[in-house]
């Protein structure tokens, strides 16, 4: 039977330099926004904005300390900071929380569990309030569920993709301050990605056979 899917997997690969000719219409991109929108995260509480450079002047500052991207900023169709919430928003009986429970329209007695049950995993079970640090971690875990679902669901779409980790985090925080106005005691830039259609096509893939990344027990 024909998978969809996992053609789209094997079409996808990190696209280094996008044709800069071709662009992602105004309608699939906002698809592959949706599908990041759509993703789950844990407890439900989407911690996570989508920032997407379009300017070239702000793409060609942010090139200048995003060494991962100096092929993909001046190509590529379009270009997202994913950003992840910080420990202000994202601790337990924070405004923000608070108002994602209010969102949800849970019956009070159950956003009052659904209160208790995240400030226990966050104090015991996955003790996130250890640091800043630790929580912030957390939180930018979450937005990797919605980066991944926006890569391979272009690839479903025909269009390429490429995330990126390689750029200087204290840098990219002042660009996002002063360049963007955006709060960043509220948010941090968690990872990047480039959206287009590729330049030249990729060499195969290579991965690890299945027996060697996946372990049984029946």
């Amino acid at each position: 039977m024909e998978n969809k899917f996992m053609e789209a997997m094997m079409f996808r690969h990190a696209c280094k330099e996008f044709d800069s000719n071709k662009k992602i219409s105004d309608v699939d991109f906002d698809t592959i926004l949706e599908m990041g929108r759509l993703s789950p995260s844990s407890f439900g509480f989407e911690p996570w904005k989508f920032v997407v450079i379009q300017n070239e002047a702000l793409r060609e500052k942010l090139k200048a300390f995003t060494w991962g991207a100096q092929g993909q900023l001046p190509t590529a169709s379009h270009f997202v900071i994913i950003l992840s919430r910080k420990k202000p928003s994202m601790i337990h009986g924070s405004e923000y929380i608070n108002g994602m429970l209010d969102y949800k329209e849970l019956p009070e007695d159950v956003k009052a569990l659904y209160g208790q049950f995240y400030e226990k995993f966050q104090k015991e079970d996955f003790k996130l309030l250890e640091s800043d640090r630790t929580l912030n971690d957390w939180a930018s875990k979450q937005t990797y569920i919605a980066l991944a679902n926006m890569m391979s669901g272009s690839a479903t779409m025909g269009i390429d993709s490429c995330p990126i980790e390689g750029f200087d985090m204290a840098l990219t925080e002042k660009f996002l301050t002063e360049e963007l106005g955006i709060d960043t005691d509220e948010f941090g830039a968690s990872v990047m990605v480039a959206f287009g259609y590729r330049k030249e096509e990729p060499r195969g893939k290579t991965r690890l056979p299945i027996e060697d990344v996946t372990q049984w027990f029946n």
